[in-house]
């Protein structure tokens, strides 16, 4: 949280990308800690890693600190103070972390487990769910990110053929 909030606070963009790297490493720590290893190496490699790289790539084509804002953000903190306490209000009807008698233990989990491997021919659960039943999921994300390479790339492919023009 803390972090979390420095970043939003900071007007050196520099220190947001390292702390946006710096972010993402714990929360991958974090999934670690609850048994969530694919969705870590995820967030690992998407959001320390290449999210890092692809905003220093960004911040070397703009300056190194943020405007000041003209106005006072008065709508996003209301928005973010109302989602707040929408989250506030709904979570004492979750149920408890760990518990067995959850709704997804025993509708959700018992399919995947049982219908899995008949339905995909996939010999690993984990795999069948991330390759198949997710697979429309995965391919998004991975257009996202590759998508996002390849604006990098162009922009920086602008840049270069501007300051070789330049010295003509």
């Amino acid at each position: 949280m803390v972090v979390a909030l420095t970043i939003v606070w900071l007007r050196n963009m520099f220190a947001v990308v390292m702390l946006s790297g710096i972010y993402s490493f714990l929360m991958a720590s974090i999934f670690v800690v609850l048994d969530a290893v694919d969705v870590a190496f995820t967030e690992a490699a998407v959001g320390a890693g290449i999210s890092t790289v692809l905003g220093l790539t960004a911040l070397s084509l703009t300056t190194e600190r943020e405007k000041t804002p003209r106005h006072r953000p008065f709508l996003p903190l209301f928005v973010v103070a109302v989602t707040g306490a929408v989250l506030l209000y709904v979570t004492p009807d979750m149920p408890s972390f760990g518990d067995a008698s959850a709704p997804v233990h025993h509708h959700v989990a018992p399919r995947y487990i049982e219908d899995s491997i008949p339905a995909t021919t996939v010999p690993n659960v984990v795999t069948a769910v991330l390759a198949s039943y997710r697979g429309y999921d995965t391919l998004g994300e991975t257009t996202v990110i590759f998508t996002a390479g390849i604006g990098v790339v162009l922009l920086l492919g602008r840049r270069r053929k501007k300051q070789q023009e330049g010295e003509k």
